[in-house]
């Protein structure tokens, strides 16, 4: 049986993800963390969503600790969500050490349920600047967690090398678009389907759903040849 691990936050990539898992996969798990993030409503909207989409198990597990250790406007309510980057180069969204979190935990569930994939909506292509989302670190966390736990476990990443309006049409293709775009949550400032309209998130997912709408033949098409 092909068992798989979602890592699920309720929004427009994860939601894609688990979707196609749920096509994919024998026995697909959800994983949702709560990291007292400043969009909290995400984690509802996740265990809506994990119902109606009949997720055989959705775990929500509290993480909060990460929360007091890394300072981020998704941490902090009094640092507002900024579009102007940090003297670093990074988005002050940017929470450091959340996906090394996050990949481990739901790595160290799936070796507990037995299962042989972990998926995450991690993108290199149209993304926020995040280091933890590119390639080269999913590929090193595989390999730690392979060496670490002696079991095989491979990290999936469908949207690596998507551009947003390539993930709407991913969406579209398992006839899922309506629902990503009006039932997930992706806007920082925690307003469900369009979003806010004014966040970084906001403006990337928008930006990409007027593009796939206006080119549906063609986006999809390039879809196509990347799968």
């Amino acid at each position: 049986m092909k068992k798989a691990v979602v890592v699920f936050s309720g929004g427009q990539d994860s939601t894609t993800c688990l979707v196609q898992a749920l096509k994919q996969y024998d026995e697909v798990h959800a994983i949702t963390f709560d990291y007292g993030q400043r969009h909290k409503l995400e984690i509802e909207v996740a265990q809506k969503l994990a119902t109606s989409l009949g997720v055989k198990a959705h775990k929500v597990m509290d993480v909060g600790l990460l929360n007091e250790l890394a300072i981020s406007s998704l941490t902090r309510d009094d640092i507002p969500v900024s579009h102007e980057l940090q003297e670093n180069g990074l988005p002050n969204s940017f929470v450091p050490g959340r996906n090394i979190l996050f990949l481990t935990l739901a790595g160290i569930y799936a070796y507990q349920i037995g299962a042989q994939a972990v998926i995450t909506g991690v993108c290199e292509t149209d993304f926020s600047g995040y280091p933890d989302c590119r390639d080269e670190f999913v590929k090193s966390m595989n390999d730690a967690l392979v060496k670490g736990m002696d079991r095989q476990l491979e990290i999936v990443t469908p949207l690596m090398w998507l551009n947003k309006a390539e993930t709407w049409a991913l969406a579209d293709k398992y006839d899922a678009l309506q629902l990503v775009r009006e039932q997930t949550l992706t806007c920082y400032n925690g307003v469900i389907g369009d979003g806010c309209g004014d966040c970084p998130s906001c403006h990337l997912r928008s930006e990409g759903l007027h593009s796939y709408l206006d080119n549906k033949s063609t986006v999809m098409e390039e879809l196509d040849a990347k799968l």
